[in-house]
């Protein structure tokens, strides 16, 4: 798994090096996958495609396979004009957690690209801690106030910021149990 995390991370540092994100479709489900495929090709045969088989996580039973195209598609049509709508449409893809293994590092991109086409802002992830992230995450379906109140605690303006960019990345790697050397 580590090899896998490593070579991802990589990709992901390349995703933006190389302004390839820049041609990433914001806020939609092919965007999301755009993202996915390009963290995890040549190291998943399923990067890009959406899950055909249910999975759960904690307990917690993630959108139902059979029914996901639909689900994707209504969160597709979900506003983004402000904070509250996008952090409501990054709970519902999470809810829906499209792919089979590596949700968590593509949705942190494809949020933070949200957040900067719409309000010229990214999440500053260094400064999120793990544990009150994930948690807020877990609770974010009954109630999102915590997980707004945690983002919107760490959003900035400096969002051309290389390290703040690819110091969020690792944070990202790292709410996943990766650590880079």
């Amino acid at each position: 798994m580590k090899n896998i995390d490593k070579i991802s991370l990589e990709n992901a540092f390349r995703l933006f090096e190389s302004g390839d994100i820049n041609k990433i479709e914001v806020g939609s489900t092919k965007g999301l996958q755009m993202i996915h495929k390009y963290l995890f090709q040549d190291l998943y045969p399923f990067s890009g495609n959406i899950r055909t088989q249910n999975i759960a996580k904690g307990g917690f039973r993630f959108a139902n396979s059979l029914y996901l195209t639909e689900a994707l598609a209504k969160i597709e049509q979900m506003p983004e004009n402000s904070f509250e709508e996008i952090i409501a449409k990054y709970i519902e893809m999470n809810i829906a957690h499209p792919f089979m293994e590596g949700n968590g590092r593509s949705m942190r991109i494809w949020l933070d690209m949200i957040l900067k086409k719409r309000l010229s802002k990214v999440v500053n992830w260094q400064l999120v801690d793990k544990i009150r992230y994930m948690q807020a995450m877990e609770r974010s379906p009954i109630n999102d106030l915590e997980l707004k109140t945690l983002l919107q605690a760490h959003l900035t303006s400096d969002i051309n910021n290389r390290e703040i960019i690819f110091k969020g990345i690792e944070q990202s790697y790292y709410y996943e149990g990766y650590r880079a050397e």
